[in-house]
């Protein structure tokens, strides 16, 4: 069956509807700069992993901002509206390989697994950070609570496995944009720079207030002293 997702009848009156609203689209931007950052950092090293380090740190931020934000944050950046079932996952695969693409409202079931994916591969990767030790100068917060073995596991994988998984799915992502932007003709990167959409005016939209936007920086706020409170977790 369609997801509700999916556009209503094109013949209702069409209007600017808000979907994304700002505090996912700063989400966004900040998260994908901040992994253009860990990647540089870590490629230079040196005296360059301090700012790794608090990317890192910013990124976690962000991860446990976006999880809250899916619970209560504006309409279609709550994960209630794109979770992508079995079922949603299959019509949508189905309708692309009939060529029937119908035009999604948020995310649709392709790209709600890739964000559910993106929030997993970076938790794994922020973690496996903290219990990391490249047995030069840097070592993750976490290095004296866990075991050698541990830390052994965490670095391999957060140096070798992970980098690579999140950058197969950063490229997967920016590739699926460019996809649906030349194959079918929908443009998901000017939606989520100004947050409108042209939809039928019964869509419903996303509250983005000032007081919406105030609930958002006090959770990310929140969220950073969390992370803080966990990078001093070691004596």
């Amino acid at each position: 069956m369609p997801s509700p997702n999916n556009l209503t009848p094109p013949s209702d009156a069409v209007q600017a509807v808000r979907v994304w609203d700002l505090p996912t689209r700063v989400f966004h931007g900040l998260l994908a700069l901040s992994i253009a950052g860990l990647v540089v950092s870590g490629e230079v090293g040196g005296d360059a992993m301090v700012w790794h380090f608090y990317l890192g740190y910013l990124v976690l931020s962000l991860l446990l901002f976006r999880i809250v934000w899916g619970f209560v944050g504006g309409h279609w950046s709550r994960f209630a509206q794109f979770m992508p079932t079995p079922s949603r996952v299959k019509h949508y695969a189905c309708e692309l390989l009939a060529r029937r693409h119908t035009p999604a409202i948020g995310h649709n079931p392709m790209g709600a697994l890739s964000v559910l994916a993106m929030l997993l591969l970076l938790l794994l990767q922020v973690f496996s950070g903290f219990m990391s030790d490249d047995e030069i100068a840097a070592s993750g917060p976490w290095t004296a609570l866990v075991s050698n073995q541990w830390v052994e596991w965490a670095t391999e994988y957060h140096s070798d496995v992970g980098k690579v998984l999140v950058l197969l799915l950063v490229a997967l992502h920016v590739g699926s944009v460019l996809f649906y932007k030349r194959v079918q003709r929908e443009d998901l990167i000017t939606p989520m720079l100004s947050g409108d959409k042209a939809l039928p005016a019964a869509t419903p939209a996303s509250r983005d207030t000032a007081s919406s936007r105030l609930l958002a920086l006090a959770i990310w706020i929140a969220c950073g002293y969390a992370v803080y409170q966990w990078v001093h977790l070691a004596p």
